[in-house]
């Protein structure tokens, strides 16, 4: 079966004019409006939707990284602030 794959030819690829329509005329404003929100609602159904537990660790997990971050950048704001005093104490 690996050997037919290696001998065999590719065969002539032929364009598949059916894979795309083009509409003819333009849809109207509201028609638009509605083809957009079964889009979205088509859409929504592929989600795949965390679990409660999913949701409440991912949650606990964004809060910690957060705070964690706030604690870094009000050490550096401290320490900058700091720094900057100093500067203008000594020149000052």
């Amino acid at each position: 079966m690996a050997e037919e794959k290696k001998n065999a030819k590719p065969a002539a690829t032929a364009k598949n004019t059916n894979a795309v329509k083009k509409e003819d005329k333009k849809l109207g404003f509201f028609q638009r409006i509605g083809k957009w929100f079964r889009d979205m609602k088509s859409e929504l159904r592929k989600v795949v939707w965390p679990t409660p537990k999913q949701l409440v660790q991912n949650t606990g997990i964004a809060l910690v990284v957060m705070a964690i971050a706030a604690v870094i950048l009000f050490a550096f704001d401290k320490g900058a602030g700091a720094a900057v005093n100093a500067i203008f104490e000594l020149a000052g």
